[in-house]
Order: C-alpha cells, then sequence, then structure tokens
C-alpha cells in the first residue's frame, strides 16, 4: 500500500467492517428518517444524472452517529461514481492531497470527515480544486521555484463536520449543497432498530423495539449499538429473543437508564446540581469536575441532555433545570422553580 492509500481511512466493502458496513444502507430509500433531508438530495441527484454532471459539493454537518458518512457512501452508490473516504486529521502536509487528488477519476465522491480539522494549506489546495477543478503545486526550491496548476477531473467532496461554525467561510461557501442532519425522533429510530434486526436476524417484539428507541439518545449508532448488546445478553440469558426483561437487564448493567442516560450523563446532573447549586457552571470548569475533556462534553453529552431538557446553555455557562432534579430525584429547592422559568423566558 503507498503512502496515498494509507491515508484513505477506509470504503463501503463489507469486507472492512462485517459487522457495521451490512447495517448501513447502501441507497437513499433504504436510509431512514430524515425525510425533508433525503426528498432534497433525491432531486439534487436525479438533476445532476439527468445532465450527465457529477453532484455539486456537499457540506454534512451534525452530531456525531447521525449518518454523515453512510450519506457520503450512498452518494456515490446512487451516482455510480467511485468513493474516496479520508479525514482531515490523516492530511497533514499538500502532497498528501495532492497525492489523492491526482489519482481521482471523473465524478469520484471524496469525501473528508472532520472537514473543520483541515490545516489552512489544504484549505488554499481545495478552494482552486472546487471552484476550477486544478490544484496548485510548487516544482523547486528558493528563486529558481515555480507554480504549476494540475487538472483533476471533475469531482464531488463531500465535507462532514460536528463543529460547522469551525469551518472557515471561503471553504463553506464553496459547498453548492449544505444541509445538516437533525437528531433522530423515537418514530425514525424505530424504523432503524426493525431494519438492523432484520438484518442481523435478531428476534425482538415491537415493544422491545420501543424502549431502544428511547434510549438511543436520537442516534442511529448508538441505537445499532444497544441491539447489538442486547442481542449479547439475549443470547445468554433468553434463547436469543430480545424482550422487555431482556432489555432491562441488559440496559440495568450498562448503568443506562429509560431515558437512554449513562452513568457520565447523571454525573454531569448531580455536578451541577450538588456542587454548582444547580449552575450557571463553565464548561471547562464542568469538565474538569467530571474529568472528561471540553470537546466530549459539549460534542457528545451536552446535546442529549439539552434536547432533554435537563440543561440550559446561558452566557453563564450551563445550568440544570427542574427535569434534571425530577429525573434525578433530588429536592428542587424552594425558587429554583421560578428561575427555570425566567431562564427559558430570556434564552
Amino acid at each position: 500500500m503507498d503512502n496515498n492509500e494509507s491515508l484513505l481511512t477506509g470504503d463501503f466493502s463489507e469486507e472492512v467492517d462485517g459487522r457495521e458496513n451490512p447495517l448501513r444502507p447502501k441507497l437513499l430509500d433504504d436510509f431512514q428518517g430524515q425525510k425533508t433531508l433525503k426528498e432534497n438530495l433525491s432531486i439534487y441527484i436525479q438533476a445532476a444524472r439527468g445532465r450527465k454532471e457529477p453532484l455539486d459539493h456537499l457540506f454534512l454537518a451534525g452530531p456525531p452517529g447521525l449518518g454523515k458518512t453512510t450519506l457520503a457512501g450512498i452518494m456515490a452508490n446512487e451516482m455510480d461514481a467511485e468513493l474516496k473516504v479520508t479525514s482531515a486529521p490523516a492530511l497533514e502536509k499538500p502532497k498528501d492531497l495532492a497525492g489523492i487528488m491526482t489519482t481521482i477519476t471523473e465524478g469520484t465522491i471524496f469525501f473528508i470527515d472532520e472537514i473543520h480539522r483541515l490545516k489552512p494549506a489544504l484549505e488554499e489546495m481545495l478552494y482552486i480544486a472546487m471552484e476550477d477543478f486544478e490544484i496548485d503545486w510548487v516544482i523547486g526550491q528558493g528563486p529558481s521555484a515555480r507554480t504549476i496548476r494540475i487538472p483533476v477531473p471533475p469531482f464531488t467532496l463531500i465535507g462532514a463536520t460536528t463543529k460547522a461554525g469551525q469551518v472557515a467561510s471561503p471553504l463553506y461557501s464553496r459547498f453548492g449543497i449544505a444541509v445538516r442532519i437533525e437528531l433522530y425522533s423515537p418514530e425514525e429510530l424505530k424504523s432503524i432498530i426493525r431494519r438492523s434486526a432484520g438484518i442481523l436476524e435478531i428476534e425482538i417484539n415491537e415493544e422491545s423495539v420501543g424502549i431502544l428507541a428511547e434510549c438511543s439518545r436520537g442516534t442511529p449508532r448508538v441505537a445499532n449499538r444497544l441491539l447489538r448488546r442486547m442481542r449479547d445478553f439475549a443470547q445468554v440469558l433468553n434463547n436469543g429473543k430480545i424482550t422487555n426483561s431482556v432489555i432491562h437487564e441488559g440496559l440495568g448493567r450498562m448503568e443506562i437508564d429509560h431515558l437512554g442516560l449513562e452513568k457520565l450523563d447523571r454525573e454531569i446532573l448531580r455536578v451541577i446540581i450538588e456542587n454548582y447549586d444547580g449552575g450557571p457552571v463553565g464548561a471547562e470548569t464542568l469538565a474538569i469536575s467530571i474529568g472528561e475533556a471540553v470537546e466530549s462534553l459539549e460534542d457528545f453529552y451536552e446535546p442529549y441532555l439539552i434536547q432533554r431538557g435537563f440543561i440550559n446553555r446561558t452566557p453563564r455557562g450551563r445550568t440544570v433545570t427542574h427535569l434534571a432534579y425530577k429525573h434525578m430525584n433530588i429536592l428542587l429547592p424552594q425558587g429554583k422553580e421560578g428561575e427555570n422559568e425566567d431562564q427559558r423566558l430570556l434564552f
């Protein structure tokens, strides 16, 4: 394997990851949820195929585990195009990006994950590649150095990020299509769990599907992970059939409650309530208190806690709501009910 191939982090053949890839849909019709997003992407794909042109550059934003990489694979399949997958941290120098760009064929889907972490010099290369389908390359050194432009075939860049606000504006503006993937509803997660259970040949009743959907944090990746773990418990404890009792036993052993809050989620709420009188407390202080990185706190734990109404973000820091006190079975101090209402009105 040469250096350029080592920068490509994966593809969608089942040989790469026999555990997860069978669950990844290959076509847009099989992608569960995100109805409006799917409808729009279907139109863009049909239009591009009708003109026999590559799909316009696509920017995907959203929390981890919602299907950004899966959508890149679907786009490649729908456009009948080659897919090259890498991540921004793997691209350290301009020659890394140039090495990949010079191997793509016409219509290739080039997927860069975590594109917000792309180095400025590589961003500059992408500007020209995205607009003019050329890359600048410096030949020689010192006074004799000169720049030449190397043409590349028309391609589609798909950039994915969990932090859209950290993507440079000049780069973002060059994407013709920009979409945000939102957290999934319980009904959408039920569809995902049913589909995955069918593929994995797991026996599970409808009520159990609903319980797992409620515990999946609005995230397909979590739903599939929980389904696999419940399969393990069912295999050992119940002859392979997932029932309500198996799920309650499994979730209890994994320290996950009925709303999908894990041990660290509850620790976050407990620390804010007990150590900081319900808040406000800054993200860095909170991260130190729970022994977790700020990035993990903001990217993984907080979005779901905010969505469930347990935490508010305010200019002064994080505060918990009365729902957090109720969920943690902690008595709400006098006066806190009014403070929560005031914060909802202000923010």
